[in-house]
């Protein structure tokens, strides 16, 4: 009888610690929603949206698109026009829109598409490549320029 409430004790004490274990963010989530965080005051709005065709990400599933990061620069005054880009071999492929952007060259990692509209500029990108956040400037710094061109 003495063992058995020692039993039933231990198992409510791994219980409880399990429970408590598994509510921890995991550290990818957490550098996810810090490089967000650091997106958002540096004036980049990041978001999550299902990829479009045209971007060629891979699906999640043979009928539902993939999640993936759109992180995009608001230009108030800019007129800019409509334009779809993917990325290959490191390289703006124009899919809709001014053919100037064809075969910009773009250092990025880890992106798939950009696109330009009235007065946004945004990528496609796989966050994943970059945890750390180190390329937030550039790609600030990357769609900026593009609107300007």
């Amino acid at each position: 009888m003495e063992n058995t409430g020692i039993w039933i004790t231990v198992f409510i004490v791994l219980f409880v610690l399990g429970s408590i274990f598994g509510l921890r963010v995991s550290p990818r989530e957490k550098a996810l929603g810090l490089m967000r965080e650091r997106a958002r005051k540096m004036a980049l709005h990041p978001r999550l949206v299902a990829a479009p065709d045209w971007t060629k990400v891979p699906m999640a599933t043979e009928k539902r698109a993939s999640m993936v990061a759109y992180y995009s620069v608001l230009i108030p005054d800019a007129r800019l026009p409509l334009m779809r880009a993917r990325v290959e071999d490191q390289k703006l492929k124009v899919v809709q829109g001014d053919e100037k952007f064809n075969d910009l060259p773009i250092a990025l990692k880890g992106i798939y598409a950009i696109d330009m509209q009235a007065n946004c500029v945004g990528l496609y990108w796989d966050e994943e490549s970059d945890l750390r956040a180190t390329q937030l400037d550039d790609i600030k710094a990357y769609l900026t320029s593009l609107a300007e061109l």
